[in-house]
């Protein structure tokens, strides 16, 4: 392998700024692979090209996660159909008297609803934003407490689509030969999201006060007008399609099966998977909720709905064989390694890649770009690798918590019926704040 030193930061750099530039994730991969071939040899980038493709692409764990990736939004797409998550939703708020107990149920919902934060974010805000409206609650604040609890909830749970995503990642990198098990193991060192799902309780119940933004959002719904100026009244309703009323066995026992079934097949969430969408299926056909070529339509369309992931997933892993071959991860750990303490480099990594993530809206994508250099240089100084990898995934969900034009903030905006802007404005000081305490809890475990 040729040596290209500093240079073969080169095609990295290009996909940050491109990314910053055009807020487009698999684009910025692809354009930055291809200025490494171009480095690694102009007269064959075809060729090169086409072989490295035809690799990512033969690889078991791509495929597993593509399988995985896919069947997940099937299921996904189905349960939003058939309104089974609304179901859940009207039963959990019959009750519910006071605006403290709508905004714990809008959180608790969140801890429930953990498969996908795509699913997380769009059911809670359809679910809850008549209730909240009762009670004088702006649609930024309920925003918040969905976008909250969709993205670092969702990590903290290995039965998720980011659980299958990271721990792919984790097997790709040859840092363990059970990807699962080293993402269960640092599930207690993912500070971030265990400090964003806690303050949203405090806020729910008025311990942690409104202020910036918020303040100003809460005082206006305080005065009649939950809905903030340019906000759409009825956005992102789910109704149930069917002429029968959705049942809450719809929601129930399909997660209850994903769990279980996941759980008794070894952590196997393909298989996991499969089973859930099996009874699915069973649970449309014995109550006739869709026609069969609805049914198959829906879950195909769910299916699609995963391509621009997946595609991320792709041009990452194009872009990690392209600076395998240019030493990307060598010129790094040289370069790092006599400045970096054991300790300090979780809180490093959260920092820098907390900030990339933020920055290029790229919340997989540059994971399996970043994930070949940051763990071999754990290994390399002998950090704790649970606590590296926590501190990873930390940044992947601040990255998506936070970012103006982030899937996660896009979705719990409409579905709240508020401007991606106004909601991103309104939650930055807590999500800063979440950020400032993870930090410092990377620095104390570390240092220890």
């Amino acid at each position: 392998m040729d040596n290209y030193g500093v240079l073969s930061l080169i095609p990295t750099i290009v996909v940050l700024v491109m990314a910053i530039i055009t807020r487009r994730t698999i684009e910025s991969l692809l354009a930055g692979s291809l200025v490494g071939l171009l480095m690694i040899s102009p007269s064959q980038v075809i060729s090169q090209g086409s072989d490295i493709l035809l690799n990512v692409l033969g690889n078991d764990t791509v495929t597993w996660i593509i399988l995985v990736c896919g069947l997940f939004g099937s299921f996904i797409a189905l349960l939003v159909r058939t309104g089974g998550v609304l179901s859940f939703g009207d039963a959990m708020t019959k009750r519910l008297t006071s605006r403290r107990q709508s905004l714990l149920a809008t959180w608790f919902l969140g801890l429930v609803i953990f498969v996908d934060d795509y699913l997380n974010a769009l059911t809670i805000s359809a679910s809850m934003k008549k209730i909240t409206d009762r009670y004088g609650i702006s649609r930024e604040k309920l925003a918040y407490i969905v976008d909250s609890t969709a993205a670092p909830v969702c990590i903290l749970v290995p039965f998720s689509t980011w659980a299958v995503f990271f721990a792919g990642l984790l097997e790709d990198n040859q840092v363990t030969s059970n990807g699962m098990s080293l993402y269960i193991a640092s599930i207690p060192y993912m500070a971030y999201a265990w400090v964003a799902a806690a303050i949203v309780p405090l806020v729910a119940i008025g311990m942690f006060p409104d202020f910036g933004p918020m303040k100003t959002a809460e005082i206006r719904a305080r005065n009649g007008q939950p809905v903030p100026d340019g906000g759409e009244e009825h956005a992102l309703e789910l109704q149930d399609n069917g002429g029968t009323t959705p049942h809450l066995i719809n929601f129930l026992l399909p997660i209850a099966s994903l769990i279980f079934a996941t759980w008794y097949f070894d952590i196997d969430i393909l298989r996991g998977v499969m089973v859930a969408l099996a009874v699915t299926l069973v649970l449309i056909a014995s109550q006739r909720l869709l026609s069969f070529n609805d049914t198959f339509d829906t879950a195909l369309e769910g299916f699609k709905a995963m391509i621009m992931p997946l595609g991320t997933l792709v041009a990452g892993f194009t872009l990690k064989e392209v600076n395998d071959v240019l030493g990307l991860t060598e010129v790094v750990i040289h370069a790092v390694e006599p400045l970096m303490t054991p300790g300090l480099l979780p809180a490093v990594v959260f920092v820098t890649m907390a900030f990339l993530a933020f920055a290029t809206g790229s919340f997989w994508g540059l994971f399996a770009v970043a994930m070949p250099i940051v763990l071999p240089l754990a290994q390399s100084v002998d950090a704790n690798m649970p606590l590296v990898v926590g501190a990873l995934i930390s940044a992947s969900a601040f990255g998506s918590h936070a970012c103006f034009y982030g899937d996660s903030t896009v979705l719990s905006a409409q579905g709240s019926g508020c401007s991606p802007m106004a909601h991103a404005l309104t939650q930055l000081p807590y999500v800063l704040i979440a950020a400032a305490l993870a930090t410092g809890v990377f620095l104390f475990i570390g240092l220890q």
